[in-house]
């Protein structure tokens, strides 16, 4: 069922289920207001894929629309879905030619209806309907909502594709990787020859350093032989000089003990020698 709409009665009409709101954005309107505006629906026009569309705005208060700039502006790409001014449609998008109508019965009463012929998924968003006029520029927004009812169905050459496409993806990756392992093992390759190439280097250098600390140290030990040598020699002597201090001490005691031998054959003559002056005294003392 279907009900008219605008300014005006017009041969272009709405669905019924939108009459309601619609009835609402027009009861809002001030019919003895001076300021221009223009009013749009305030819930989206939906379609599906392939059907034809009329999207909706009109001015407030009524004017006459047919010697105004008319601009229909798609907003996500700031193109232009249709232009017209002075009754002339002027240009507009390349995906729009030939699918899109300013419908003119309804300009001279403010209707700025704006026909879509054969919508696709790509024509759903927002649209804004623009009108410039001497007294300054107004726009509304308009949303409209496309639907495909036969995008849920799988066709086998979509799935085949979609396979192929994963099949050459999976190829790739793989074809990366073994040629990233490849660069890798060629490179790790690359740095073993040159440590093999210069490893004898490395090791003549190592053996020269090996002979220099051999060198330094067999003269080391040699002069660690000679010390060794020399306090030999210092301990012969050492030795020598204790045995004859040894023989000297024997001597010694040798000497002292005759020494000791002697003072006691004086002690006992000494002794002797007391009596015999005490004989001798007594025999004064008789006589």
């Amino acid at each position: 069922m279907w009900f008219v709409s605008g300014c005006k009665q017009s041969s272009f009409a709405l669905p019924w289920r939108t009459l309601l709101a619609y009835l609402v954005a027009l009861n809002l309107l001030c019919p003895g207001s001076a300021k221009l505006r223009v009013v749009a629906l305030n819930f989206p026009v939906t379609a599906t894929v392939g059907q034809d569309v009329v999207l909706h705005c009109h001015l407030s208060p009524c004017k006459d629309a047919r010697s105004l700039d008319i601009r229909w502006i798609q907003h996500r790409s700031s193109g232009l879905v249709h232009h017209y001014q002075n009754g002339e449609d002027l240009e507009q998008m390349e995906e729009y030619k030939g699918r899109t109508e300013l419908l003119r019965d309804g300009l001279s009463d403010g209707n700025l209806y704006l026909h879509i012929t054969a919508v696709s998924s790509s024509d759903s968003g927002s649209y804004m309907c623009t009108v410039q006029d001497d007294g300054g520029y107004v726009e509304a927004m308009v949303n409209l909502q496309v639907s495909d009812p036969f995008s849920h169905i799988v066709h086998p050459w979509k799935v085949a594709l979609a396979v192929v496409l994963t099949l050459l993806f999976a190829s790739f990756v793989i074809i990366v990787f073994l040629h990233r392992k490849q660069a890798a093992q060629t490179k790790n390759l690359k740095i073993k020859d040159a440590v093999l190439e210069e490893l004898p280097v490395i090791l003549v250098k190592k053996i020269e350093e090996f002979e220099k600390e051999n060198s330094q140290l067999k003269k080391q030990v040699a002069e660690l032989v000679e010390q060794i040598e020399e306090f030999e020699k210092e301990n012969s002597q050492l030795k020598k000089q204790v045995a004859e201090l040894v023989e000297q001490i024997e001597e010694f005691e040798k000497e002292n003990s005759q020494l000791k031998e002697h003072y006691m054959k004086m002690v006992l003559s000494a002794a002797d020698l007391k009596k015999q002056v005490a004989e001798l005294g007594e025999s004064f003392l008789q006589y």
